[in-house]
């Protein structure tokens, strides 16, 4: 969510080299894709419900109401909707410790994927309680459930993995401080995005106005770093390892 559509699309297509579409959703929402893959969507909606720019993953659900309500049973918050929203409903909500996401009831583009091509590398949720945010969201979204193109859900190394076929979707770490007024350690869903240069994309960032705001991290295969665009939503980019 942004303000400002046409800025927000000028800078994402600079740094990650995406292009965009527009849908049936309306003029102020556009489609990012990139390799002709659908990458994450943009709205022009921060200004109008009031809420600062973000990113915010959206989970597909069958039936908004019985979401809401699995949300509220559990302690949970619901801070929009659902409301009806183009070709579908779309809602916002906060889980027990605080951490944003959104959840979708209607048509969902074709060929959208995480975890795999160039659609966002993985979600991962940095929360108090790996074990308990699990069973939240398992319970409200039926991850780990019986019916077909489910996910599996399994623990490893003390944090959670959930995981559709080979691909992995979503990652819940534990460690999170509540109340910390770092975002990067307050419980937080955190989306993180493929690029091929690593310094390049923290380059063109910072000189279309965004910046760095955690060090570099760096695994055996992969380098990562957060940044913040214009507008101070929060994102991470990764790149391999350099050999």
């Amino acid at each position: 969510m942004t303000g400002d559509l046409d800025s927000a699309q000028q800078f994402y297509g600079a740094v990650l080299g995406w292009h965009f579409r527009r849908t049936r959703l309306g003029d102020g929402f556009s489609i990012a894709f990139r390799d002709g893959a659908p990458v994450a969507g943009i709205g022009a909606l921060a200004q109008r419900l009031a809420l600062p720019a973000a990113w915010t993953p959206y989970f597909a659900v069958d039936d908004a109401d019985v979401t809401a309500a699995r949300i509220v049973e559990r302690g949970a918050t619901m801070a929009v909707g659902p409301l009806a929203f183009g070709t579908g409903r779309a809602a916002l909500a906060s889980d027990p410790d605080g951490a944003v996401f959104g959840f979708w009831q209607g048509q969902v583009i074709p060929d959208w994927t995480v975890g795999q091509g160039s659609a966002p590398a993985w979600l991962e949720l940095r929360t108090r309680d790996a074990f308990a945010a699990a069973v939240f969201y398992g319970e409200v979204l039926e991850w780990a459930g019986e019916r077909p193109g489910g996910c599996t859900v399994s623990y490893e190394h003390d944090h959670v993995v959930l995981r559709h076929g080979n691909d992995t979707l979503a990652r819940i770490v534990g460690g999170a401080l509540e109340e910390a007024p770092d975002p990067q350690v307050r419980p937080r869903w955190h989306v993180h995005f493929r690029v091929p240069d690593l310094e390049a994309t923290v380059e063109m960032a910072t000189g279309l106005g965004g910046r760095v705001v955690s060090p570099v991290d760096t695994t055996s295969t992969s380098r990562s770093v957060a940044l913040a665009d214009p507008d101070g939503a929060l994102f991470t980019v990764v790149a391999p390892q350099n050999r």
